[in-house]
């Protein structure tokens, strides 16, 4: 017989009973039954109700036994009484009558409960995360993760991609965060950077030849937490492509994601609806006016409407003064709203006060008239356009956001979210996926007024040089996309800059010498002079997907070992001074903040 065990917690049937059986694991719960003491003994594969009598020799050491210590049971597999059978159990109609009990590692007493359903604060459970993940939920979002990673090597090889690896010590680039920087020992005052995505290594790759690449890459930026954003570090499904448009690269991952999102559809229990290729494709302008976001959520059906014209010159002064002044209106209709009391439009404006805005007017529609502040003080002829450019009805109300455009669109994007949920029109148990396309290829800094790219600083803008030479360059678009599900962005992606005089020219335009183009991106630029084909990739998110599917709020219910919000390890204790000795063989000094409290001055 094994040393160990025979089967696994998760394996004993009712054929089985008669046999002798030996498992092995960590005693899950314990119950004292007067002549008799139950254990449920639990693996990675399920639990087994062991049960050891009070005159077994082996009764004291068994009740003994603290939660979480680790034993190896022998004995006989016996039938359950017929009103013991448990049916929640794939093992419930049989249990293990103990002979023989060996502890093979004693626990202490617990920081938190594995058994049951208890919460426990977040700090807790990421210092004792080798406990945490031994409960239910958090061990199966693993094991989901582990699961939706293998689907998606396995549909990225059906699809022709090859897989390979990309260098994890690389050189700074500007990817729209921090770094995280790596001394080197060899090279005094010179640093390696993880890579915040392999971008310049894929597009190398396409360079080198080969067609289609993906992985499951690893990326590191020193940013702050999200929930739907881990600190430190992240996976994505990094992949790229030779030859193609961008309705190639949509319709290459279209069916790896939809794939993957219907195979498990159903593990929190009811099944989701997901969006079949091709998925919907929106213009990021019509994005920013329909849904007041790049990241719309299709399983609202509320569209936002510009209704600046309907105010401008109007009688409603406010709104009247937005619009001479370039501001804008938007409209936000709330089907069957009329019928709401008072206080679901009251609790709309104080909401939108908590916003930062000033409030969100509202007009009703009701028996044929437009009633409300709004509807009071405007001309009954533009109340009327406006309900039908809404396609509003009797009962029906719209919300009003005003001001600079993009406050407007913000704060009527958040507005639609808000009434799509208050009034229950939203799609229950679906993932609904969309394209958002056709993004600026640059923007002005709010605070130093100097042009910068909006997205992904190696996008091809459309119409290429010639756009780039003769175009105001606020009006250029990118050949650059994001993939979003139910309002989560899952990945940007772009059709690539593959020629060095328009990426000289681009990056001239953002306020880059060739000099400092070629000092940054030398390698990947020097790489194009030599026959770069025309490619285009995108990088899901992993830990994202697999959030949506565990319908998870916080992203690091689905990561093996997550950092808290501050970007530390409470387990291992990262990051962590290191000694002189070692600060000195790299060739560093330190120059610190002083500590809270204490005079200024550095530390060296």
């Amino acid at each position: 017989m094994h040393a160990y065990r025979t089967h696994t917690c998760g394996a004993l049937r009712a054929s089985d009973a008669g046999r002798t059986a030996r498992l092995s694991g960590w005693v899950h719960r314990k119950r004292d039954h007067g002549g008799l003491l139950f254990l449920d003994l639990r693996d990675h594969y399920g639990i087994t109700q062991c049960v050891v009598a009070q005159g077994s020799p082996v009764f004291g050491a068994a009740e003994a036994l603290r939660p979480e210590s680790v034993v190896t049971l022998t004995g006989e597999v016996v039938l359950r009484e017929p009103g013991t059978v448990n049916p929640r159990l794939p093992t419930g109609e049989v249990e293990l009558r103990v002979r023989e009990l060996e502890v093979q590692s004693a626990a202490e007493v617990l920081p938190i409960q594995v058994a049951g359903e208890a919460e426990f604060p977040e700090e807790l459970r990421l210092r004792y995360r080798f406990l945490d993940l031994r409960r239910e939920k958090p061990h199966r979002n693993i094991m989901l993760r582990s699961a939706v990673i293998a689907s998606i090597r396995r549909r990225m090889i059906e699809a022709g991609f090859t897989e390979f690896q990309t260098p994890i010590l690389t050189a700074s680039s500007p990817e729209g965060a921090r770094d995280y920087l790596v001394p080197s020992r060899l090279h005094p005052g010179t640093f390696y950077a993880l890579p915040q995505a392999p971008q310049q290594f894929k597009q190398l790759i396409m360079v080198a030849g080969f067609d289609r690449y993906f992985q499951i890459a690893p990326c590191f930026r020193d940013e702050a937490s999200r929930a739907d954003r881990s600190p430190g570090e992240f996976y994505q499904l990094d992949f790229e492509m030779s030859f193609v448009t961008q309705e190639d690269v949509f319709a290459a991952i279209e069916p790896v994601l939809a794939g993957v999102f219907e195979e498990f559809s159903d593990f929190t229990g009811t099944r989701r609806a997901v969006t079949p290729p091709p998925f919907p494709r929106i213009p990021y302008e019509r994005a920013m006016l329909e849904f007041g976001s790049d990241k719309p959520d299709l399983r609202n059906p509320l569209r936002i409407r510009d209704v600046t014209e309907h105010f401008a010159g109007g009688s409603f002064g406010l709104f009247a003064r937005i619009a001479a002044s370039g501001g804008a209106v938007r409209a936000i209709p709330a089907p069957g709203a009329a019928a709401r009391p008072r206080s679901f439009f009251d609790g709309m404006n104080e909401w939108a006060r908590e916003q930062g805005a000033a409030g969100l007017g509202y007009i009703v529609f009701e028996g044929g008239e437009a009633r409300g502040p709004i509807a009071r003080n405007l001309e009954a002829e533009r109340a009327a356009a406006i309900r039908a450019a809404c396609g509003l009805a009797d009962g029906d109300a719209v919300f009003f956001a005003a001001g600079r455009p993009a406050e407007a669109a913000k704060l009527a994007g958040a507005a639609r979210n808000r009434l799509g949920q208050e009034l229950g029109l939203c799609e229950r148990d679906a993932y609904r996926f969309c394209w958002v396309t056709d993004f600026p290829m640059y923007e002005r800094n709010e605070e130093t007024g100097q042009i910068e790219f909006s997205h992904n600083p190696f996008s091809m803008p459309q119409g290429g040089l010639e756009a780039l030479n003769t175009m105001d360059p606020l009006e250029i678009k990118a050949f650059q996309y994001d993939i979003v599900c139910n309002g989560i962005e899952l990945s940007s992606g772009a059709i690539r800059n593959h020629r060095p005089d328009i990426m000289i020219r681009a990056f001239e335009i953002a306020g880059y010498t060739a000099a400092q183009v070629e000092e940054r991106f030398g390698g990947m630029l020097n790489a194009f002079r030599y026959g770069a084909p025309p490619h285009g990739g995108s990088a899901p998110g992993i830990d994202r997907i697999v959030m949506l599917l565990a319908d998870e709020p916080n992203i690091r219910e689905v990561i093996l070992f997550p950092m808290n919000q501050q970007a530390e390890d409470l387990m291992m204790g990262a990051p962590a001074p290191v000694e002189p000795a070692r600060l000195k063989e790299l060739h560093l000094r330190l120059d610190l903040p002083p500590a809270k409290g204490a005079p200024g001055g550095k530390a060296s």
